[in-house]
């Protein structure tokens, strides 16, 4: 076993090395270009490749080039489709309760408004009256914010759904409810990568959120860290802010698909 184990071990690496390099190739890559990404010689890349073929994980073109298979693909949406981030995110969501002692939201997009799928309660005083399963218009939530700036990351888009959903709430004095500012907003989470929500959905209360990926362009959800802006100043709110995207990079997969 631990003869054949190493080049066991290769194979695997040489397999999933080449599924990467695939997957940045969306017209297909030639023998020649696997070889010089993989600094592999032809004939290993020969025996990789003719596996991955037989399995349908990758397909050649009539010209020759290499491209994913489908049943690659198939599993791929699949596993999409089934996906279930409150599964795959609970262990962040906890790691961060832990740590900051906070309210934990974890919310998807759903037209106008953010649905909260998760939530985490501090054991400090004050707790917050949102619930799993409960709405709050996107544009003035942190979480809703972070889930916008990505969904619609031009500012054409975003005023787009503002049309479509106006007029937008405008639940305190803080609430930025004019589309041209919301675009304006939306450019400065793209920057910043995060949101904060500064006592805009909630007098008193104030939040800091940032999307999770898993591998797709637009986010699948984003968590946030709500509290009694006492407990939020700007100073803390740095930190927060740290260990969120900390936390987030660390959680496998979260990560938006590469460039």
């Amino acid at each position: 076993m631990g003869r054949g184990a190493a080049p066991a071990v290769e194979s695997v690496d040489r397999a999933i090395r080449m599924l990467e390099v695939l997957g940045r190739h969306g017209s297909g890559a030639s023998l020649d270009e696997l070889a010089t990404s993989l600094s592999l010689p032809k004939s290993s890349l020969h025996r990789t490749l003719a596996a991955l073929r037989e399995r349908g994980f990758a397909t050649q073109r009539e010209d020759g080039r290499y491209l994913l298979g489908p049943e690659l693909l198939r599993i791929a949406f699949d596993f999409y489709d089934r996906l279930d981030v409150r599964v795959l995110l609970r262990p962040t969501l906890e790691r961060l309760r832990r740590e900051l002692n906070e309210t934990i939201h974890l919310g998807v997009l759903d037209g106008a408004d953010v649905v909260y799928v998760d939530k985490l309660e501090p054991t400090q005083p004050i707790a917050l009256s949102s619930k799993v399963g409960g709405r709050n218009p996107a544009h003035c939530t942190a979480v809703g914010k972070a889930l916008l700036a990505w969904t619609y990351p031009t500012t054409e888009r975003l005023l787009l759904w503002a049309a479509e959903h106006a007029p937008l709430a405008h639940p305190t004095d803080r609430t930025i409810d004019r589309p041209d500012a919301l675009a304006r907003e939306m450019a400065r989470v793209r920057a910043d990568g995060f949101a904060r929500d500064m006592e805009e959905s909630e007098a008193g209360v104030r939040c800091v959120a940032a999307p999770v990926f898993f591998g797709a362009e637009g986010p699948v959800a984003a968590i946030s860290i709500s509290a009694p802006k006492g407990r939020l100043p700007a100073t803390r709110m740095r930190e927060v802010v740290r260990s969120l995207l900390r936390e987030i990079a660390a959680t496998p997969s979260a990560s938006r698909a590469a460039g």
